[in-house]
Protein backbone atom coordinates (compact mmCIF):
# COMPACT_ATOMS: atom_id res chain seq x y z
CA UNK A 1 0.00 0.00 0.00
CA UNK A 2 1.20 3.59 -0.97
CA UNK A 3 2.75 5.32 2.12
CA UNK A 4 0.75 8.74 3.27
CA UNK A 5 1.96 11.77 4.01
CA UNK A 6 -0.40 14.45 6.25
CA UNK A 7 0.37 18.14 6.31
CA UNK A 8 -2.10 19.91 8.72
CA UNK A 9 -1.62 23.72 8.42
CA UNK A 10 -2.60 26.41 10.63
CA UNK A 11 -1.42 30.51 11.15
CA UNK A 12 -1.72 32.80 13.46
CA UNK A 13 -2.17 36.85 12.88
CA UNK A 14 -3.55 37.95 10.17
CA UNK A 15 -2.40 40.66 7.13
CA UNK A 16 -4.52 43.51 8.38
CA UNK A 17 -3.10 45.94 11.69
CA UNK A 18 -4.31 44.66 14.17
CA UNK A 19 -1.25 41.64 14.53
CA UNK A 20 2.48 42.46 14.80
CA UNK A 21 3.29 38.82 13.61
CA UNK A 22 2.57 36.63 11.05
CA UNK A 23 3.01 32.87 11.69
CA UNK A 24 2.46 29.61 9.51
CA UNK A 25 2.92 26.00 11.04
CA UNK A 26 3.15 22.65 9.30
CA UNK A 27 2.81 19.73 10.97
CA UNK A 28 3.70 16.43 8.98
CA UNK A 29 2.72 13.11 10.07
CA UNK A 30 3.65 9.77 8.14
CA UNK A 31 -0.08 7.86 8.22
CA UNK A 32 1.98 4.28 9.21
CA UNK A 33 2.82 5.55 12.62
CA UNK A 34 0.01 5.08 14.77
CA UNK A 35 -1.61 8.30 16.98
CA UNK A 36 -4.23 6.16 18.56
CA UNK A 37 -2.48 5.52 21.58
CA UNK A 38 -1.57 9.04 22.27
CA UNK A 39 -4.99 10.60 21.52
CA UNK A 40 -6.68 7.95 24.23
CA UNK A 41 -4.00 8.91 27.09
CA UNK A 42 -4.77 12.43 26.51
CA UNK A 43 -8.78 11.55 26.60
CA UNK A 44 -8.29 9.39 30.00
CA UNK A 45 -5.86 12.30 31.31
CA UNK A 46 -8.72 14.34 30.94
CA UNK A 47 -11.16 12.13 32.06
CA UNK A 48 -9.13 11.67 35.08
CA UNK A 49 -8.94 15.24 36.05
CA UNK A 50 -12.81 16.02 35.00
CA UNK A 51 -11.84 17.77 32.14
CA UNK A 52 -14.34 18.44 29.40
CA UNK A 53 -12.54 16.81 25.86
CA UNK A 54 -13.67 20.30 23.73
CA UNK A 55 -11.36 20.93 20.68
CA UNK A 56 -8.29 22.29 21.66
CA UNK A 57 -8.18 26.26 20.82
CA UNK A 58 -4.85 27.93 22.36
CA UNK A 59 -5.72 31.40 22.17
CA UNK A 60 -9.22 31.37 23.81
CA UNK A 61 -7.94 28.86 26.36
CA UNK A 62 -5.24 31.75 27.54
CA UNK A 63 -7.99 34.09 27.76
CA UNK A 64 -11.02 31.92 29.48
CA UNK A 65 -13.30 32.81 26.07
CA UNK A 66 -15.69 30.43 23.75
CA UNK A 67 -15.74 26.93 24.89
CA UNK A 68 -13.26 27.69 28.56
CA UNK A 69 -15.39 30.71 29.41
CA UNK A 70 -16.36 29.81 33.33
CA UNK A 71 -13.08 27.62 33.45
CA UNK A 72 -10.65 28.70 36.17
CA UNK A 73 -7.19 29.73 35.88
CA UNK A 74 -5.91 26.11 37.48
CA UNK A 75 -8.09 24.29 34.96
CA UNK A 76 -7.05 26.10 31.82
CA UNK A 77 -3.24 25.63 32.56
CA UNK A 78 -3.68 21.84 33.20
CA UNK A 79 -5.80 21.45 30.28
CA UNK A 80 -2.56 23.38 28.41
CA UNK A 81 -0.13 21.02 30.18
CA UNK A 82 -2.05 17.85 29.09
CA UNK A 83 -2.07 18.59 25.60
CA UNK A 84 1.58 19.93 25.66
CA UNK A 85 2.08 16.12 26.82
CA UNK A 86 0.33 14.41 24.18
CA UNK A 87 1.85 16.66 21.79
CA UNK A 88 4.80 15.57 23.29
CA UNK A 89 4.13 11.70 22.51
CA UNK A 90 2.68 11.94 19.25
CA UNK A 91 4.84 10.76 16.05
CA UNK A 92 5.11 14.13 14.14
CA UNK A 93 7.45 16.41 13.23
CA UNK A 94 6.38 20.67 12.60
CA UNK A 95 8.05 23.47 11.29
CA UNK A 96 6.95 27.30 11.83
CA UNK A 97 7.68 30.51 10.01
CA UNK A 98 7.68 33.72 11.89
CA UNK A 99 7.69 37.03 10.65
CA UNK A 100 7.13 40.41 11.51
CA UNK A 101 4.87 42.21 9.29
CA UNK A 102 6.44 45.68 9.31
CA UNK A 103 9.65 43.62 7.45
CA UNK A 104 7.71 43.71 4.10
CA UNK A 105 6.39 47.46 4.28
CA UNK A 106 2.47 46.34 4.07
CA UNK A 107 3.50 44.56 0.72
CA UNK A 108 1.14 41.70 0.47
CA UNK A 109 2.48 40.15 -2.88
CA UNK A 110 5.98 40.46 -1.30
CA UNK A 111 5.10 38.79 2.08
CA UNK A 112 2.91 35.61 0.30
CA UNK A 113 5.80 35.61 -2.09
CA UNK A 114 8.35 34.85 1.36
CA UNK A 115 5.48 32.20 2.94
CA UNK A 116 5.89 30.15 -0.80
CA UNK A 117 10.00 30.77 -0.22
CA UNK A 118 9.25 28.88 3.23
CA UNK A 119 7.80 25.95 1.98
CA UNK A 120 9.64 25.61 -0.94
CA UNK A 121 12.78 25.31 0.68
CA UNK A 122 11.63 23.28 3.84
CA UNK A 123 10.77 20.95 0.99
CA UNK A 124 13.51 21.00 -1.02
CA UNK A 125 15.82 20.43 2.03
CA UNK A 126 13.96 17.18 2.74
CA UNK A 127 12.91 16.40 -0.82
CA UNK A 128 13.99 12.45 -0.80
CA UNK A 129 12.03 11.84 2.05
CA UNK A 130 8.72 14.06 0.85
CA UNK A 131 9.15 12.36 -2.53
CA UNK A 132 9.31 8.53 -0.85
CA UNK A 133 5.50 9.08 -0.30
CA UNK A 134 2.70 7.94 -2.68
CA UNK A 135 0.48 10.71 -1.30
CA UNK A 136 0.68 13.74 0.53
CA UNK A 137 -2.32 14.99 2.15
CA UNK A 138 -2.67 19.00 3.12
CA UNK A 139 -5.28 19.91 5.41
CA UNK A 140 -6.29 23.54 6.42
CA UNK A 141 -9.55 24.85 7.03
CA UNK A 142 -9.05 27.33 3.86
CA UNK A 143 -9.24 30.50 6.88
CA UNK A 144 -6.81 33.09 4.66
CA UNK A 145 -6.13 33.14 1.28
CA UNK A 146 -2.45 34.57 1.67
CA UNK A 147 -1.99 31.01 3.29
CA UNK A 148 -3.85 29.09 1.22
CA UNK A 149 -2.21 30.29 -2.15
CA UNK A 150 1.22 29.96 -0.38
CA UNK A 151 0.41 26.10 0.53
CA UNK A 152 -0.64 25.46 -2.88
CA UNK A 153 2.27 27.22 -4.69
CA UNK A 154 4.94 26.09 -2.49
CA UNK A 155 3.64 22.55 -2.65
CA UNK A 156 3.07 21.86 -5.97
CA UNK A 157 6.87 23.57 -6.82
CA UNK A 158 7.96 21.24 -4.68
CA UNK A 159 6.19 18.14 -5.01
CA UNK A 160 4.55 16.17 -7.91
CA UNK A 161 1.06 17.68 -8.41
CA UNK A 162 -0.37 13.86 -9.45
CA UNK A 163 0.60 13.32 -5.62
CA UNK A 164 -1.15 15.76 -3.87
CA UNK A 165 -4.43 15.58 -2.05
CA UNK A 166 -6.04 19.23 -0.18
CA UNK A 167 -8.86 18.63 1.97
CA UNK A 168 -10.72 20.84 4.39
CA UNK A 169 -9.66 20.56 8.07
CA UNK A 170 -11.62 22.43 11.00
CA UNK A 171 -10.03 21.80 14.45
CA UNK A 172 -12.78 20.39 15.71
CA UNK A 173 -12.42 17.15 13.51
CA UNK A 174 -8.94 16.90 13.65
CA UNK A 175 -6.64 16.59 17.02
CA UNK A 176 -3.59 16.94 14.44
CA UNK A 177 -4.94 20.83 12.96
CA UNK A 178 -5.14 21.47 16.70
CA UNK A 179 -1.73 20.46 17.58
CA UNK A 180 -0.87 22.75 14.39
CA UNK A 181 -2.75 25.52 16.59
CA UNK A 182 -0.71 25.01 19.72
CA UNK A 183 2.37 25.32 17.94
CA UNK A 184 1.73 28.30 16.25
CA UNK A 185 0.68 30.14 19.72
CA UNK A 186 4.25 28.44 21.27
CA UNK A 187 6.38 29.81 18.41
CA UNK A 188 4.42 33.69 18.62
CA UNK A 189 5.02 33.14 22.92
CA UNK A 190 8.79 32.41 22.05
CA UNK A 191 9.03 35.77 19.64
CA UNK A 192 7.35 38.10 22.08
CA UNK A 193 9.67 36.61 25.12
CA UNK A 194 12.62 37.23 23.22
CA UNK A 195 11.73 40.87 22.12
CA UNK A 196 10.31 41.50 25.80
CA UNK A 197 6.98 41.11 24.37
CA UNK A 198 5.62 38.83 26.75
CA UNK A 199 1.28 39.68 28.54
CA UNK A 200 0.68 39.14 31.09
CA UNK A 201 -1.22 36.06 30.65
CA UNK A 202 1.67 35.01 29.04
CA UNK A 203 3.40 35.36 32.12
CA UNK A 204 0.67 33.62 34.25
CA UNK A 205 0.69 30.53 32.25
CA UNK A 206 4.07 29.97 31.40
CA UNK A 207 5.84 31.67 33.95
CA UNK A 208 9.53 33.84 33.14
CA UNK A 209 11.45 32.98 29.83
CA UNK A 210 13.92 30.44 31.15
CA UNK A 211 10.73 28.53 32.77
CA UNK A 212 9.04 28.86 29.24
CA UNK A 213 12.36 27.41 27.50
CA UNK A 214 12.59 24.35 29.84
CA UNK A 215 9.09 23.15 30.12
CA UNK A 216 7.33 24.00 26.94
CA UNK A 217 10.05 25.26 24.03
CA UNK A 218 12.87 22.37 24.12
CA UNK A 219 10.51 19.35 24.67
CA UNK A 220 8.41 20.47 21.63
CA UNK A 221 11.21 22.30 19.49
CA UNK A 222 12.91 18.48 19.50
CA UNK A 223 10.02 17.65 16.75
CA UNK A 224 10.92 20.85 14.87
CA UNK A 225 11.98 19.94 11.37
CA UNK A 226 15.08 21.73 10.19
CA UNK A 227 15.69 23.60 7.00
Amino acid sequence: MPSVLSIFADESGEWGKRSEYYLITLVFHDQSKDISLALERYRQSLADYGLPDVPFHAGPLLTGHDAYEGMSLSERKRLLGLFVIMTRRLPITYRTFVHRKSDFDDNRQRFEAQLKRDIVNLLLAHLSDFHSYGTVKVYYDGGQQIVTDALRGGIEYALSKDAIVYRDASPRDYRLEQVADFLCTLELTCEKFRNGEQTETDNKFFGDWKSFRVNYLKPIRRKRLES
